[in-house]
């Protein structure tokens, strides 16, 4: 859903008061315990940001008798169907010419996609999701073609003597490149990748700031990282300067093969970097390292982090923990697992009596336009038992009371679900 904020200030403090409402009404952790939540960090850009778009289009409508079922008959399209993206609360898709927050090459790629649909509808039976994904070639200007292709846009590279050209990929299996500051990434083009480009640079400084604990004398250095839900290796590879060894880690062998040859484009050796795919009940069994000179980062997909993750993260007790999520509603549950010290209000430690404590929180604007925030919180670990007052049976079956909205908690409160907490389109 887009927002037509009237301003970006406006926008950002909207964004803030989300994350703060989130930890308020999902973190079950009391408010004495919950740092003030700092200035959402703002996106470069407001429009032409967005690096992929999956519109899609429904089956030609109309009854199918069961008798026309058996018999192999189907329906087909009388005329080019809706393209675009379903309507908020309501199973209807809209039709979308064009939208403004996806980058020159991806809104070039849903014009040409929509032409080669209407001209195409006889070959489908059924709906379709289309792909669109910017890719990009960085070039030395000496090299530019001339003239430019059509379907591609010359985006000069500020400072330098090069210039990236970008065009929009349809193909789920082929391969992407992004490019952020001077690392370089690639990605199946289906696959998850950070959507904002422009933002990764301070988004990614932010992170390489605030990793590191400050130095303490009684206390060992952070000398090794985990990335944890790495996918191609993004905060494996960015990260990796400031420590003796890091090791990315996935359940998808496929994104670990990606980060491998993600390490090897950005010339980290493998001593710096490495990767593995893991089974998601087994994502700590092969690390090494002291839990005490660790910092853990994980960036899980909307849903948050499962018990079994939780119960491994809390038994391994690093150092640090840095918590990246698009969904600051999940991101409050789970970091209030991690302040309790217990899963489900069972110990996830072995009667260790470890927890963490909430350093920071901060909200990205990685979706401008959008109710979306994206949060970062970072979590020291603090041997010492709970307050008193702040029982681990607050935290028996939250998932369970949630239920499934918790995936997508969003909804709750544009439903107005939760009492005293407004909708996200209130601006």
């Amino acid at each position: 859903t887009l927002f037509p904020y009237t301003t970006l200030f406006r926008s950002l403090d909207h964004k803030k008061s989300i994350v703060e409402k989130a930890y308020k009404n999902f973190s079950h952790i009391p408010t004495g315990l919950v740092p003030a939540v700092l200035n959402t960090m703002g996106s470069p850009l407001q429009y032409n940001y967005r690096t992929k778009l999956t519109p899609h289009f429904d089956g030609p409508p109309g009854y199918r008798s069961r008798a026309d079922a058996r018999a192999g008959i189907k329906k087909a399209f009388e005329k080019t169907p809706e393209i675009g993206f379903m309507q908020k609360n309501r199973r209807i898709t809209l039709d979308i010419e064009d939208c403004p927050i996806g980058t020159d090459a991806v809104r070039k790629g849903m014009k040409s996609e929509r032409a080669r649909v209407a001209v195409e509808l006889d070959k489908y039976k059924r709906g379709a999701t289309i792909l669109l994904r910017e890719s990009t070639q960085r070039v030395p200007n000496s090299e530019l073609p001339s003239p430019i292709p059509e379907d591609t846009i010359a985006v000069p590279v500020d400072g330098t003597e090069t210039t990236d050209l970008k065009t929009c990929i349809t193909d789920n299996n082929a391969t992407s490149t992004e490019y952020i500051e001077d690392f370089t990434f690639t990605n199946p083009a289906g696959a998850f990748f950070q959507n904002n480009n422009s933002i990764l640079p301070p988004f990614t400084q932010y992170i390489r700031e605030n990793i590191i604990p400050p130095v303490s004398s009684s206390e060992l250095p952070v000398k090794y990282l985990i990335d944890a839900y790495s996918g191609s290796g993004l905060f494996t590879i960015t990260l990796s300067s400031l420590f003796e060894s890091s090791t990315g880690i996935d359940i998808s062998s496929a994104s670990i093969d990606f980060a491998s040859k993600n390490a090897s484009l950005n010339n980290i050796p493998e001593s710096k970097a490495s990767f593995l795919a893991a089974d998601a009940p087994e994502l700590f069994k092969s690390v090494t390292y002291p839990a005490d000179e660790t910092v853990v980062v994980i960036d899980p997909p909307r849903k948050g982090c499962d018990d079994s993750f939780l119960r491994q993260l809390l038994s391994f007790g690093p150092r640090r923990v840095v918590y990246v999520s698009c969904n600051v509603h999940t991101q409050a549950r789970d970091v209030g697992v991690m302040v309790h010290g217990y899963v489900n209000g069972k110990d996830g430690h072995g009667g260790l009596g470890r927890r963490y404590k909430i350093e920071s929180i901060r909200g990205f604007d990685f979706f401008p336009q959008t109710g979306h925030v994206e949060g970062v919180a970072v979590l020291s670990r603090i041997d010492e038992p709970l307050p008193e007052g702040l029982s681990a049976d607050v935290m028996e079956g939250v998932e369970e009371k949630l239920g499934a909205d918790v995936a997508d908690a969003e909804g709750i409160i544009a439903t107005g679900a939760v009492e005293g907490v407004k909708p996200t389109s209130d601006a």
